[in-house]
């Protein structure tokens, strides 16, 4: 490389000044030019300083040559080379023999590998993979311009692509975004950063929102070493699925530039900033993404299910078979589950049928004949049901509660009330015969209001036999209500042990006064869930509940004596939900700890502990046969756990945030699961694969139950609604919105939305919505019969 010529210094006077030596440590100062000061200045802080004495030699060489000839009238234009030619005189320099012209000591992590691969002298590998970054051509990806027109340049192509192709190339804005993002901010480009968010951000889809608010916060290069999101974009790699021939016009675009250039583009993307802009994105491309390749063709492969393939999947899927795998490949490699009701002792059945024989006598009852067909149905077609050596451990000897639950079970099949959605699809609107279908549609919904709940209410739960409702309080209390106005009575203090000797004696000790409501305390934080025992289910009330907490801890509580009973630790961090099997035996708790664990009400340690997601497990949830266990989670899956073994059998991954409400159907065939994202997904349990996207709420969803006939499915959530969906229907987008609003109970909804296209967001699943004034829905529940129980907080427009 030549060095310009510096030009000769002279005075006003034209005296030439007096020559003095300069000091021998700043030479450079003294005869170099601004650019080459500035390899000066890289040579020394690489440490190359046999390179940096070489360079010196030569600047003073040339100033030498220079002074000989004479004054220069003017000086002479410094010499530029290309960026590659830089790259080839800065950095250590060795070509690859399978990509000659290629560099291949650019990246530091890989010098000792290649070395070894040429022969190279052990001694002289160590010391040039000790130098730190070898080749140079990081320098050249620290201009931020070149993020910003890469970017630029990737949304012009997908957006100038064919339209069966743009639905398949639009999820890769979002990766290559979040990083270029993230490099800009910990190179320390903060305003670069910032500029390069508000112009870009609108390019994005609005499922990614929550994501992208969180990288807003990130602002400083300590942020994204520490930030948990951040470190797994850049650890981990994010998954993008492409056609065969979409993946190929992709790569000629990153290495031609060719293809989606909008008319009158010009120089196009084959300039030389479209070139380093394509060389960022591939750049990224090649270091933080995964393509899966599939054969299907592009125009098969709906639009919202490209969107829907992509992301961290190589994180949240477990392994098969010791490789990596999608969920569906997990899925399927689990093999069958055994989904069908669990079934009853021989003995406990026997004895059922016997009582209900009897009372049928006393009742004169004349539709209790077909209580005993009832009570012998056999499993759903298509299920297989477990043995009874196939459940968790139980008593071997039943209880009188067991068999008055059983019997009051089979009343309350004989007495319910058929939910059928499927009739709307036949009625007529706005007419005699659509009224008659909408009542034989819907449930009758019962809703309970919490006032004056200062910091808040985040859960309750209503009795199986609805004769009691819990609450949790972030006051660190729970508190119970008597809903039939019955006063609730623990037992004195101050009674002898000795004086019982019956159960007649209990009574006497039970408090003279009480009321219809109680406050248990015990815990030092928040109560974020409740759960009553289900042992009597809706013959009895219920004998013990359970709490979870901020304090890490689960607590039962008997409701005999209105106190704690036990206190389960075990979690590290707090507890969020707290769910009893069906056989009142075991419990089951979900924390922040990022764990599940399986408890029984006799022992203060876990039984098991199911340990995966990779954040907060929000919700657990057993199935109808206490053989698996579902856990939500803030990784945006839903799990399915072998409750004895342990293990995963399902992986459901396709919301887009975080999921924190589950529930399982009772028929056993499908589980629900919604959350931030505003969208209920259903979920077949047998394959694993998503039957339906359920949208329509328009803020987080709370909760989430089904119908007894497992027909119907309500779900409530912070939009103020309670809304019913129809689970059979085969759903999907409306063609066009309804008129005068969205039916609500059969009349308009007095309250439009907030924005003027939540109503095409609605799938044709949702049947019907009933908004409340003000009240947040955080629990949704159906009885035996198909009532539906909801409950929320009062907000008043004060505290909003």
């Amino acid at each position: 490389m030549s060095a310009a010529t510096p030009a000769a210094a002279s005075t006003p006077d034209g005296v030439s000044p007096p020559t003095t030596n300069p000091p021998a440590s700043e030479p450079a100062k003294d005869v170099a030019s601004n650019a080459e000061q500035l390899i000066l200045e890289y040579l020394r802080a690489r440490g190359h300083k046999t390179a940096e004495k070489a360079f010196l030699e030569e600047i003073e060489r040339n100033a030498s040559s220079a002074d000989d000839k004479g004054k220069q009238p003017e000086s002479t234009p410094t010499p530029t080379i290309s960026q590659e030619e830089l790259v080839k005189q800065l950095a250590i320099f060795a070509q690859k023999p399978a990509t000659p012209g290629q560099n291949a000591l650019k990246d530091s992590s890989s010098v000792l590998q290649e070395l070894s691969t040429t022969g190279t002298p052990q001694t002289v590998q160590n010391l040039i993979s000790s130098i730190g970054s070898v080749g140079a051509e990081e320098i050249l990806a620290l201009d931020p311009t070149d993020k910003h027109e890469g970017f630029r340049e990737l949304e012009t192509w997908v957006e100038g692509s064919l339209d069966m192709y743009r639905p398949e190339f639009r999820p890769i804005l979002f990766p290559i975004f979040c990083h270029f993002y993230l490099n800009l901010v910990n190179q320390g480009n903060r305003e670069a950063a910032q500029d390069f968010y508000t112009t870009f951000l609108s390019s994005l889809p609005t499922i990614h929102y929550s994501t992208l608010n969180h990288l807003s916060t990130i602002t400083l290069p300590y942020h994204v070493q520490t930030d948990e999101v951040a470190q797994r974009f850049r650890t981990e790699k994010y998954t993008v699925r492409m056609s065969r021939s979409g993946f190929g016009l992709l790569v000629g675009w990153l290495t031609e530039g060719t293809g989606g250039e909008p008319s009158g583009s010009g120089e196009g993307f084959a300039g030389e900033k479209g070139r380093r802009g394509r060389a960022a994105v591939m750049r990224v491309v090649n270091d933080h993404l995964k393509f899966e390749v599939t054969t299907s063709a592009t125009s098969s492969v709906s639009a919202r299910a490209w969107e829907e393939s992509t992301g961290f999947l190589s994180s949240v899927v477990p392994q098969a078979n010791g490789s990596g795998a999608d969920a569906s490949a997990f899925n399927a490699s689990k093999g069958e589950l055994k989904l069908g009701p669990a079934p009853l002792p021989e003995d406990l059945r026997t004895e059922t049928e016997r009582t209900l024989q009897d009372q049928a006598l006393v009742d004169h009852d004349p539709g209790a004949r077909y209580d005993l067909h009832i009570a012998r149905q056999g499993p759903p077609p298509g299920l297989v049901s477990p043995t009874l050596a196939e459940l968790p451990p139980h008593p071997p000897m039943f209880k009188t509660v067991d068999v008055k639950r059983e019997v009051e079970k089979v009343r309350d099949t004989r007495k319910r009330i058929r939910l059928d959605p499927s009739v709307l699809n036949t009625a007529n609107a706005n007419t005699a015969q659509s009224a008659a279908a909408r009542a034989r549609a819907l449930p009758s919904i019962c809703a309970y209001t919490f006032h004056d709940v200062g910091e808040g209410v985040p859960c309750c739960e209503f009795s199986p036999d609805t004769s009691l409702l819990a609450a949790g309080f972030s006051e660190s209390c729970v508190r119970l209500w008597n809903l039939k106005g019955e006063k609730l009575k623990g037992y004195r203090s101050d009674f002898q042990s000795s004086s019982i000797r019956d159960p007649s004696s209990l009574s006497k000790i039970r408090e003279k006064g009480g009321s219809t409501t109680r406050k248990l305390i015990g815990h030092s934080g928040p109560v974020y869930s409740v759960a009553f025992d289900p042992i009597g289910g809706s013959a009895s009330p219920p004998r013990y509940l359970l709490s979870a907490s901020a304090d890490a801890t689960a607590r039962l509580w008997s409701l005999d004596t209105m106190t704690n009973v036990v206190a389960y630790r075990g979690h590290q961090n707090p507890v969020w939900d707290v769910k009893w099997s069906p056989m009142g035996i075991y419990f089951a708790t979900a924390s922040r700890d990022r764990t599940a664990r399986l408890w029984s009400t006799d022992r203060t340690s876990a039984l098991r502990i199911y340990a995966g997601h990779l954040s907060d497990v929000n919700a657990v949830g057993f199935h109808p046969n206490s053989l698996y266990l579902g856990t939500a989670s803030s990784d945006c899956t839903a799990r399915l756990w072998d409750v004895q073994r342990g293990s995963c059998v399902r992986v459901f991954y396709r919301h887009d945030d975080i999921v924190s409400t589950l529930s399982f159907s009772p028929d056993g065939r499908y589980l629900a699961t919604a959350g931030e994202d505003l969208a209920i997904r259903l979920w077949d349990l047998g394959s694993g694969r998503c039957v339906k996207k359920m949208t329509g709420h328009t803020a987080s969803v709370y909760s989430l139950a089904f119908s007894a006939e497992s027909s119907l499915l309500v779900s409530g959530g912070a939009d103020w609604t309670v809304r019913c969906w129809d689970v059979k229907s085969a759903g999907g987008p409306r063609t066009k919105v309804r008129e005068n609003g969205s039916l609500t109970n059969g009349t308009a909804e007095e309250h439009p939305p907030e924005k003027e296209d939540v109503e095409s967001n609605e799938t044709t699943d949702l049947i019907a919505t009933f908004p409340t004034k003000r009240t947040p829905i955080i629990n949704v529940q159906f009885t035996p019969r198909n009532l539906c129980l909801v409950a929320g907080p009062y907000l008043s427009p004060e505290t909003r």
